[in-house]
Order: C-alpha cells, then structure tokens, then sequence
C-alpha cells in the first residue's frame, strides 16, 4: 500500500490544512488512537478523520483484492491484515462507546461547556447516541422507580449519580517527545508538588491527571 491520503490537521493555527499520510502512517495513528483510548480513564478527543480515513482505505484494499490471482500468497497476507486492522477499529469504536455509556452525563457535560474552538471529545454520530442514552436512562428511572416515589424525591441529578472518570488512576505510558518541567502534584498532604523531566523513550508509571494534556498532544503513548 503505497497511496497518500489526505488527512485534515489539528493545528488551530493552520485552519484546513491538510497533512499526508501514507497507509502504514495512517494505521499507525489508529493503533496510537486504540491505545490511548483503550488505556486513558476518560473519553478522548475523538478521531473521526482517521476513521473515515482508515474505511476508505479498507474499502480501496478489498477492491484490489477482488482484482488480484487467486491463490497468490499476497492474497491471503493481505486479508490476514484487513483483518487486524478491522479489529483494532471496532475495538477503539466499542471503547469509545462504553466510555460513554458509562460516563454520558458527564461526557455531555463537557460537550456543553466545551469553549468555541476546542476540540470535540464526541462524533456528531457519539453525540447523538450520548443524547439518546441519557434520555433513555432519564425515562427508564422515571417509570420504573421515580414516579412511585414522593414528589421531592421525584427527581434524579444525574451528574451527582453517575461516578466521573477517575483522573487520578495511574496509567503506562512511553515517551515520544522529550517533555522538560512536568509538575507532579502530591498524593498526601505530608508531601510537596515536584517537577521531572520525561527522556524521549523511556517509560513510566504515573498519574493519568498529570500526564493528560501530552496524552492529548501526543507528546506520549500509552501503553
């Protein structure tokens, strides 16, 4: 697979311009994707470009296949691969998913506050199923146990409900970008706030609050 794709980039400062990605670097920014989402306690900003990217590209894949010798070995490879990487996107697509479901009020939240010009944690398509889920949850709690309840306990504060991510897990991460000056903040209060440098490709085990924004950069990859 040698064709460049046209990826849109994340660079507030360069409005539409657009960043081209060979396949293999594509698929490599799904995998990093997965990983982050996969290992990261609350949902992340969404990657809904690689996605569609990386369909369009399956679909280009399969027509080539519906081209080439049967019985060529390259044949069999490449379907063992279309393979990998369907489940690498349906199991970043699911993640994203539980994730929402678990934390949906608090996911529409965030959506709600989210300042003009930052990036979106939810897909049109994710915001939508946010949206539905909630009032699916609200209407269920209402005609199961709501309404036979006193009228001030009638209502329900889904936000007070509903547990928020837990930002001070600790998570794995390796290093892709040297970072100097990370502050560390202290876990009691006999302790003091210090700072450390991260060496591009060492690896560490830390708090996920700490390390967020590199996550979100891309300055680190969990693992």
């Amino acid at each position: 697979m040698t064709e460049e794709l046209d990826l849109p980039g994340q660079d507030s400062d360069a409005g539409s311009e657009e960043v081209v990605l060979t396949p293999a670097e594509l698929i490599d920014r799904l995998e990093q994707a997965w990983m982050n989402e996969k290992f990261a306690p609350e949902l992340l900003e969404n990657k809904s470009e690689i996605v569609e990217c990386v369909m369009e590209q399956l679909q280009h894949m399969e027509e080539n296949l519906r081209r080439a010798k049967k019985g060529d070995l390259k044949v069999s490879i490449h379907q063992m691969e279309m393979e990998r990487i369907r489940f690498v996107l349906s199991s970043y697509l699911r993640c994203r998913l539980m994730k929402i479901e678990k934390f949906f009020p608090h996911v529409l939240e965030k959506e709600k506050t989210r300042r003009e010009g930052e990036p979106s944690c939810l897909s049109p398509e994710e915001f939508a199923f946010a949206r539905e889920y909630m009032a699916n949850t609200e209407t269920y709690l209402k005609n199961v146990a709501l309404k036979h309840m006193p009228p001030n306990l009638q209502k329900v504060d889904l936000l007070r409900a509903v547990p928020k991510p837990d930002l001070d897990s600790y998570v794995f991460l390796r290093v892709k970008e040297r970072q100097e000056n990370i502050l560390v903040e202290p876990e009691t209060d006999e302790q003091r706030d210090y700072v450390i440098d991260l060496e591009e490709g060492s690896q560490h085990l830390i708090r996920y609050k700490t390390i967020a924004p590199l996550v979100a950069s891309g300055a680190v990859q969990l693992i």
